[in-house]
């Protein structure tokens, strides 16, 4: 992308765009932040150290620690890990389920001035070791083990260019490629969250929030975690998603804010008894990771009757948020992901007369680049923009429509699987001659992973063979529920490229086998 790229009209973006600023690159800022995340949790620490911080529940008697405990075992784990040998700039990764010993132990990476590393815990072995080597972490904080313990520390000279956390997402080659996310992207997407929300800050110490997707993602941690503890909230963090425990905990943890996956709020209000918990409480309800059903936005509305609603969009690469659907548009414009977030500058970059093209992201929330990855990095952040893969539109007003996903990424139930790297996979699976992937519609996940696949000559295929197969090499979620077995070559143009769309309306899918 050699050429000049003018930024689309902000529109009709209801947000508050005050304090901002742009560098010689034209890149917006927050101009009113804290240095470090270590600054910004210890102004939280000040402002009300016995307030209650964070709660796990999932458990008989719900583990509590206010702020100044949260501080004092973060700085611990600190002293720790600079005993072990740990400096600023080394990584530790984090092998952890979500929990009070996950945030303590990110949060005492950063006291100790390391680079924190989420791994998913979904991931196959494979794959997290991969992920271990390719970060070069110098400590793994694993389940069973107990966290480092030392003297407390904190560092003190961190700033917003300094190197924060690595989080790994799956790239189309079939490896993790790892999203090296700064102290200001960390503090970006916190401030877009708090203007995004709505919230008034003088109301941050009353708001309690429940974290039900896992800690590894950017949801969870960049949009919930911190935005919590920059407000003075509390965070309660359910470790394994269960339905029950999660309409329980929104009624017994008297939760405020709410934000999860479409899929969770379905499967929440087909409870048979949804009616019996009060929800009342819940003020502001948000979901991602897809559009949402114009009906299950109204079912939504009216199950959870003082919420607001609004639905966030972004990326690993642009640290969580960068286009947000407030409530007032959330019923009209179900199909839309909403409006550029104030510190971001949207453009598309067309594929030919028609007004989809390739989105692309500038703002100060969007990584520094893939971990040792030069050429990754060079091809998808270019002259400031992150160019993301996603096929859009953006209408007059300034909304956007995601229509197709150009990486042919699948989008089960919030989490993102790329069927390259599933098609590399089963392309070693017993009796597998060529195989496609692709996502099928579901009105609980949005979308489940399905393979169709052509057989060996003269071999008999046998799906339950090739699911044991992939069982070894990824991760649960990506391993297709719905497998078809066709005798016929799958459809390519000249060029070799599977026609997706052509084998979608081809196939019958049937049931599901897993």
């Amino acid at each position: 992308m050699s050429r000049v790229v003018e930024p689309l009209p902000r529109g009709a973006a209801p947000f508050d765009t005050t304090g901002i600023t742009r560098d010689q690159r034209g890149i917006a800022h927050y101009t009113d932040m804290p240095a470090s995340l270590v600054e910004m949790f210890r102004g939280a620490v000040e402002r009300a150290p016995d307030a209650e911080a964070l709660v796990e529940v999932g458990r008989p008697d719900p583990l509590r620690l206010s702020f100044q405990e949260l501080w004092d075992r973060a700085a611990k784990v600190a002293g720790g890990l600079a005993d072990e040998g740990v400096r600023p700039g080394d990584r530790v990764a984090i092998l952890l389920p979500a929990g009070v010993d996950w945030v303590v132990g990110f949060l005492g990476t950063q006291l100790a001035g390391a680079v924190s590393v989420p791994v998913n815990t979904r991931f196959a072995e494979p794959e997290i070791e991969y992920v271990l080597c390719d970060s070069g972490s110098a400590v793994v904080l694993r389940p069973g083990q107990p966290l480092p313990q030392g003297p407390p520390r904190s560092v003190e000279h961190l700033g917003h260019d300094d190197l924060a956390a690595i989080f790994y997402t799956s790239g189309t080659t079939g490896f993790p490629k790892g999203a090296m996310t700064t102290q200001e992207n960390f503090l970006a997407n916190v401030e877009t969250a708090i203007r995004v929300l709505g919230i008034d800050r003088a109301d941050g110490p009353a708001q309690r929030g429940l974290i039900s997707v896992p800690l590894f993602h950017v949801t969870g941690c960049n949009s919930q975690l911190l935005v919590h503890l920059a407000l003075g909230a509390t965070t309660v963090v359910l470790p394994a998603f269960n339905v029950k425990e999660f309409l329980r905990t929104i009624v017994d943890e008297r939760i405020s804010l709410l934000t999860t996956v479409p899929a969770i709020y379905a499967l929440s209000l087909a409870q048979p008894d949804f009616a019996d918990h009060d929800v009342s409480g819940v003020s502001r309800l948000s979901y991602g990771g897809a559009p949402m059903a114009p009906e299950l936005v109204r079912r939504i509305s009216e199950a959870f009757p003082n919420a607001r609603l609004g639905n966030g969009f972004g990326l690993t690469e642009t640290a969580s948020i960068s286009t947000y659907l407030p409530h007032e548009w959330a019923a009209e414009h179900a199909d839309s992901v909403g409006f550029a977030a104030p510190v971001v500058d949207l453009a598309v970059d067309k594929l030919d007369a028609d007004d989809v093209g390739e989105l692309l992201i500038r703002g100060p929330n969007v990584v520094a680049g893939y971990w040792d990855k030069p050429d990754a990095t060079r091809n998808t952040f270019v002259d400031g923009w992150l160019r993301t893969g996603d096929l859009a539109r953006v209408d007059e007003e300034g909304l956007v429509y995601i229509v197709d996903r150009a990486k042919d990424m699948i989008n089960r139930g919030g989490e993102n699987v790329y069927s390259v790297e599933v098609e590399n996979a089963l392309a070693g699976a017993p009796g597998v001659a060529d195989a496609a992937v692709v996502g099928v519609p579901d009105e609980v996940m949005g979308e489940k992973v399905g393979a169709v696949l052509v057989s060996v000559p003269g071999a008999k295929l046998d799906p339950r063979a090739v699911l044991d197969y992939l069982g070894d090499r990824l991760a649960g979620f990506k391993i297709p529920q719905y497998i078809v077995v066709r005798e016929e070559p799958l459809p390519r143009n000249p060029g070799g490229k599977i026609l997706k769309r052509q084998l979608r309306e081809q196939t019958e899918w049937g049931v599901p086998l897993r």
